[in-house]
């Protein structure tokens, strides 16, 4: 079966599954080998995909309209396409970017001599810059001011024969946009946050619909060893199983949940950009922020996002945040009930 026979929410049920011969098991097993018996392609697994990683690869890839490689981590996942430019290379990167990759960019500049722009999602040099920069690199929505790109006209921008455009989909997934149908050249995920989505597990991918960026890939996953783990990829394939049902509540209770902080006296701004399972608000200062974190029951003060429990955090705490408002709290919506999780963050909010 292609993922183009049927709907996206049913591809994440159906896809990466054994032939249903009789006796087959209906999921692809946790295959616990490093290693195999010589006289055929697979030897090591380093070097060649296990079952449990082509399981997942098959899910996604389908998803997002492409060809998918695991990493061991979303940052392994992005650095094996940053890593990719060369010397002296323009690479303009989204302002309000997960600040590992900022982290990376800035590496690039200090030691390749990389042209690195920083730009708001929002801003319409996107589209001259396809046709300057070597790499154009976007999430959309951002992390965490949620602003949101126009993905289908700067994917459209023309562009030389070499320029990429890479999309972070992390927080929309497949399910809510697919960027290589809008033109992008890459896209990457963390795994570990929705398509996971219980916090339990470290994964990565990167997904393009070029046979000869798939196979580079896969080359520089194996040489860097930024493989991912077995137990991980069979985590990430069952909790994409119910992938869209944990969205389709979660943005429920978000797009709720916004709509109840933009009128409460305590809250200055909110930020959501009407869809997805994040929401980012702004209290008067980081003092209150860091009070309305600590009191909570519910909703858990933790980093990191996209679980089946609601979380939140100050985000400008970490270093390498500072252009984030030092009050902003970024709310990751779970699957709990609206109404407690409301009642919660209210109670909490109030009490600063």
């Amino acid at each position: 079966m292609e993922s183009d026979e049927v709907k996206p929410e049913t591809w994440v049920v159906v896809a990466g599954r054994p032939e249903p011969v009789p006796g087959a098991p209906l999921n692809t097993p946790l295959i616990a080998a490093s290693t195999y018996v010589l006289g055929s392609e697979r030897i090591y697994s380093r070097n060649e995909a296990t079952e449990g990683w082509e399981a997942f690869e098959a899910m996604l890839g389908g998803l997002e309209g492409g060809g998918a490689v695991a990493f061991s981590s979303g940052m392994a996942a992005c650095a094996a396409v940053l890593g990719q430019l060369p010397t002296g290379a323009h690479l303009v990167l989204v302002d309000d970017c997960y600040k590992g990759v900022a982290e990376i960019a800035n590496a690039g500049v200090r030691t390749h001599q990389w042209r690195l722009e920083r730009l708001s999602a929002t801003d319409p040099l996107w589209l001259t810059r396809a046709s300057e920069a070597d790499l154009l690199w976007i999430e959309s929505p951002s992390n965490p001011l949620l602003e949101v790109a126009d993905l289908a006209a700067i994917c459209a921008a023309p562009r030389p024969d070499g320029t990429r455009v890479v999309v972070d989909n992390t927080f929309a997934t497949p399910l809510l946009q697919r960027p290589l149908r809008l033109g992008a050249d890459i896209v990457v995920h963390s795994a570990t946050k929705l398509i996971g989505g219980h916090s339990d597990l470290l994964l990565g991918a990167a997904v393009t619909a070029d046979p000869g960026e798939l196979a580079l890939l896969r080359e520089i996953r194996s040489r860097n060893g930024a493989t991912p783990g077995m137990l991980e990829c069979f985590l990430a394939l069952r909790g994409a199983r119910t992938l869209a049902l944990r969205l389709r509540h979660a943005e429920s209770s978000a797009q709720q949940l916004a709509a109840r902080l933009s009128g409460h006296a305590a809250v200055v701004r909110v930020r959501y950009p009407g869809f997805g399972t994040i929401v980012s608000f702004e209290l008067k200062d980081a003092g209150a922020a860091d009070r309305a974190c600590r009191a909570t029951r519910i909703i858990r003060h933790t980093t990191s996002l996209g679980g089946t429990e609601t979380s939140m955090e100050r985000r400008s705490v970490h270093p390498g945040q500072e252009h984030i408002p030092p009050g902003l709290i970024r709310l990751s919506v779970g699957c709990e009930d609206l109404d407690d999780v409301w009642g919660d963050l209210d109670a909490a909010i109030t009490a600063t």
